[in-house]
């Protein structure tokens, strides 16, 4: 499966659109990342507790979005887009979602 955030791939030719395709993740952190998330912020660095997390959620939604273009007959993903935001009452949630159009190409 191509995944490209270009609207083609080069050197092949789209023959068939198959519809736009999503991927979601919305992940929760929980209490030991958002406390040395904390101490990182007030110390100063990279949090890697927060980096794992996004990393995951990110190959995640990816990888739904490709399972779904294949089931679609897809054999690529032009135009990918990955948004992310941060939910619940406290932002103690992250939804990461992969975006494209489905297509088959040769």
């Amino acid at each position: 499966m191509i995944l490209t955030t270009t609207p083609g791939v080069e050197g092949v030719q789209i023959v068939e659109y198959k519809g736009i395709v999503f991927g979601e993740v919305i992940s929760g952190v929980d209490f030991i990342k958002d406390f040395t998330a904390g101490l990182t912020n007030f110390f100063g660095g990279r949090s890697r507790a927060y980096e794992g997390e996004l990393l995951q959620a990110r190959e995640e939604a990816l990888a739904e979005m490709k399972q779904r273009a294949a089931d679609l007959g897809a054999n690529a993903v032009v135009g990918v887009d990955i948004d992310y935001e941060v939910l619940g009452a406290n932002g103690s949630m992250l939804m990461v979602t992969a975006s494209g159009t489905a297509v088959r190409v040769e």
